[in-house]
């Protein structure tokens, strides 16, 4: 699939593929979360969605469109969870086999739901740079193909949940995507370009997982390690294909602390009523973040923020729990 594929037609394409299968999520407001922020802030609950992540839109596209080499040999990819899910969801529906191979990090919720949707899972190495090396050296070694979790099937089918967004509130002012691989950060202003070009579209993303800052911010691909506790997030390097667009595009982009992103869960699940993993919670953390330095990230309209999945680890359940408990 050509890169000249990366347009708002092509998210309307893929929006009617992804409708077909999966339902629109809603976009909430919560009186409780209002108050703790101190300004209006509406929640994108795609958490709701089969896999608990908004990544599931990508592995239906995806499912779609594979070709017939595709069909034949299968699919390899990478991924510390949420995009793992996403691709093994998406082969179950297509009828073909896929390997996921993911970081010995990767959490045992994360590892086990893969397996739950037919695909074998492969562990190697510390990070999602390793597990990356290696499953593209399996997918030549057996003629799968490798799937990248930046595909442009993938980006498009991720971006079918700001087009869902956009329609619900035409009027927004910030936006806040978190930002592990930027394909949902990139899908965002695809989409806004189209629709709302006047909401500012602001990406999320751990101080101990910086590559995508990084990358952002220099103009070039950048590398860094990835430390965060927040698995969605631990991403070793920027990607080329949503840098691309970020870089012209995305109009500010923030780094929060863990602890912060830990504090947004614990708002999400005190105020929303909703489950977070640290992924999940970080665009909300990057609201905070303004909202307590005082930035009017608001501007001419409401501020949004997408819970972009609820596959909390045991961890991060553990600490939330103690959070609340403490509280």
């Amino acid at each position: 699939m050509p890169h000249s594929d990366l347009t708002f037609d092509g998210v309307l394409a893929a929006a009617e593929i992804v409708g077909r299968e999966l339902p629109a999520t809603p976009l909430q407001a919560h009186p409780l979360l209002d108050r703790a922020l101190g300004r209006p802030v509406l929640v994108k609950h795609e958490n709701v969605l089969p896999t608990g992540a908004f990544k599931v839109r990508g592995g239906v596209h995806l499912a779609a469109r594979l070709s017939d080499a595709e069909r034949t040999h299968g699919l390899v990819t990478c991924s510390t969870g949420n995009h793992a899910q996403s691709v093994a969801y998406g082969a179950r529906l297509a009828g073909v086999r896929a390997t996921i191979v993911m970081p010995e990090s990767a959490p045992a919720t994360k590892r086990d739901a893969v397996r739950a949707l037919d695909a074998d899972v492969v562990l190697v190495g510390a990070s999602l740079g390793e597990a990356a090396e290696h499953a593209r050296a399996l997918a030549a070694e057996t003629g799968a193909s490798f799937i990248c979790p930046t595909d442009e099937r993938i980006v498009l089918g991720h971006a079918t949940a700001y087009l869902e967004l956009f329609g619900q509130a035409p009027d927004l002012g910030t936006l806040f995507v978190p930002i592990g691989s930027g394909t949902g950060a990139a899908g965002a202003c695809l989409v806004r370009d189209a629709l709302a070009p006047g909401c500012r579209v602001v990406g999320v993303q751990s101080e101990a997982a910086p590559a995508g800052w990084r990358s952002w911010r220099a103009g070039t691909i950048e590398t860094a390690p990835a430390t965060t506790r927040a698995a969605g997030l631990a991403t070793t390097t920027g990607y080329p294909r949503t840098q691309e667009i970020l870089r012209d595009r995305l109009d500010d982009f923030v780094l929060v602390d863990d602890d912060a992103i830990d504090a947004a869960a614990r708002l999400l699940a005190t105020c929303a009523h909703t489950l977070a993993e640290g992924a999940g919670a970080a665009s909300l953390a990057g609201a905070a973040a303004a909202a307590a330095a005082g930035v009017d990230a608001a501007g001419t309209g409401p501020i949004a923020v997408v819970c972009t999945g609820a596959n909390a680890s045991a961890d991060e359940i553990a600490r939330l729990a103690g959070s609340v408990a403490a509280a």
